[in-house]
């Protein structure tokens, strides 16, 4: 199951008590102050893996607790640190605080971390409040408490690629075909419900990442259709191709549909990169194979997913696009 998006209450562990404690040996009877501070607490901190590509694990753990740190000991010996809580993350993860709508950290590099809590530092031993005028001290201080809070983790997907068209355009046909990924196909619109990622290699040892974003609707920037869980995975997106079928009897205006919701969600995604496709040539007669894209104005690339033809031209200028923007 693709999760994107769940809540966490994250608490770090509370610094130890410092020690209050005297030296006791045998011809030293009177020995001075030797408690020792105690321990940090644990931190919450996360790391983004490659492996993941989802916040599955998270979605079902509502809490993290950190380790408390150990209390100093005697002959100031200092309190073990409390063990660090380390969550694992995909890639494209954000860290945002749920009051007051803070983003902490946007992980977007491999073995990335950030501290979201940090632990309370451990309290002082007596031995540090040892003065001229006080030479055995009882005094000593408890642990500091860790901070805490609620946060919202949201998943937005890294790709170099990013599939744009209507419902049953051809995107995850597309994916299916240049990559070992297998997204769900089907003839009838929405079959894919969650992005879906493909790794395409294109010459030795080199390789882009292709994400099969779920079909936009008219209204998707306004939420409609799910429209803002599927939009915020293009933002990431180095390069958009837009898919539009070839039976499209209106492609410029479906073209111009997709190009303003994106506008409207982000203005940003208009200085991306971009290719068009006219996809599912293969479904089209001679006789009117040109009638309905007469009007259409952009250059645009035929591609069939189902013969392969076009996907060796489409593969060149992605390919293009992507060393240029390295």
């Amino acid at each position: 199951m693709f999760i994107d998006y769940t809540k966490v209450e994250l608490i770090a562990g509370k610094g130890g008590r410092g020690a209050v404690s005297f030296r006791r040996e045998k011809f030293v009877p009177k020995g001075g102050p030797d408690g020792g501070d105690g321990g940090r607490g644990g931190h919450i901190i996360f790391k983004t893996d490659d492996n993941l590509r989802t916040l599955q694990d998270i979605r079902y753990r509502k809490m993290y607790k950190a380790e408390n740190g150990k209390p100093g000991g005697k002959n100031n010996r200092s309190g073990k640190f409390g063990e660090d809580v380390i969550i694992l993350v995909p890639l494209g993860t954000i860290i945002r605080k749920v009051v007051g709508s803070e983003i902490i950290a946007d992980l977007t590099l491999p073995r990335e971390e950030c501290i979201a809590c940090r632990g309370g530092i451990g309290g002082k031993g007596n031995s540090r409040f040892k003065t001229s005028t006080n030479q055995t001290p009882r005094r000593h201080q408890t642990g500091i408490e860790g901070e805490s809070g609620h946060f919202e983790i949201e998943l937005k997907v890294l790709a170099d690629v990013g599939l744009v068209g209507f419902p049953n355009a051809g995107k995850s046909t597309l994916l299916a075909r240049l990559s070992s990924a297998k997204p769900k196909i089907a003839g009838y619109p929405f079959t894919t419900l969650e992005p879906y990622l493909g790794i395409i290699k294109y010459e030795e040892y080199k390789s882009f990442v292709m994400a099969d974003i779920p079909g936009l609707i008219e209204g998707a920037s306004t939420g409609k259709g799910l429209g803002h869980q599927f939009l915020k995975h293009i933002e990431r997106n180095r390069v958009l191709l837009y898919l539009i079928d070839a039976l499209d009897e209106n492609p410029a205006n479906s073209f111009d549909v997709l190009k303003q919701e994106l506008i409207n969600f982000n203005q940003d995604l208009m200085l991306k990169p971009f290719l068009i496709c006219r996809s599912k040539i293969d479904t089209i007669q001679k006789d009117n194979s040109d009638d309905y894209w007469s009007n259409f104005k952009h250059p645009y690339i035929d591609i069939s997913s189902v013969t392969s033809s076009g996907l060796n031209r489409l593969m060149h200028k992605i390919t293009s696009i992507i060393q240029n923007e390295i």
